[in-house]
């Protein structure tokens, strides 16, 4: 995204936009912003037209409202600033809850282009499949922060077949007890609520769960 659609969107979003549609006029987004309005109008349209805001009319009422997004964009820029001035937490604590998933997880494990870099850098051989969780409404600010923390890079690969993506690797204790990590996909197919976890151990059964 362009610097200048962040900033019309941070100001859009000051209006109260990530929340609802909200009134607006150009010449009010274009004070501030700091540009003509015929600059903030064709910024306007350019982000309808790319998905980020979304606007409507009636009569002579203007409303506009951020999309997701626009708003995933916004909390991109908010976690890379938070890296930047904040000192991220030793340890963050998410509590979720386990559900199944797409059952792809032991085709990735079985992979030996991540399996080589789990046991390198990692220091554990996966058990083949992933436990997921989906993490409850109150503590997806604890996941959020989870992205600010240093991770062990897993890099993508290809094979005779396909491209594989890369993954963020975060190193965590499941239950206070069993040893594993965090991953995630940096093309995601989850949602932020969703977590998976790896370890060298059939998490579903030491858990009972």
């Amino acid at each position: 995204m362009k610097p200048s659609h962040l900033l019309a969107l941070y100001k859009l979003a000051e209006m109260g936009a990530y929340q609802q549609s909200v009134p607006y006029s150009t010449s009010l987004v274009a004070k501030s912003i700091g540009v003509s309005q015929q600059t903030a109008s064709r910024r306007l349209i350019e982000m309808e037209r790319q998905g980020f805001l979304t606007r409507s009319s009636e009569g002579r009422n203007q409303t506009v409202r951020i999309t997701k997004e626009g708003l995933d964009s916004l909390t991109q820029m908010y976690r890379v600033l938070r890296s930047v001035f904040e000192v991220p937490k030793a340890e963050v604590e998410i509590n979720a809850i386990v559900f199944s998933g797409l059952s792809e997880g032991a085709y990735y494990m079985g992979l030996e282009g991540y399996r080589k870099q789990f046991r390198s850098k990692l220091g554990f051989d996966p058990f083949p499949g992933t436990l997921n969780l989906r993490v409850r409404k109150e503590d997806l600010g604890a996941r959020r922060e989870l992205e600010s923390n240093p991770f062990v890079e897993i890099e993508g690969f290809a094979n005779k077949t396909r491209t594989y993506g890369a993954v963020k690797g975060y190193r965590a204790v499941i239950n206070g007890e069993a040893q594993g990590a965090v991953i995630v996909p940096v093309r995601a197919h989850y949602g932020e609520d969703v977590i998976e976890i790896i370890s060298p151990e059939k998490l579903r059964t030491r858990f009972n769960l």
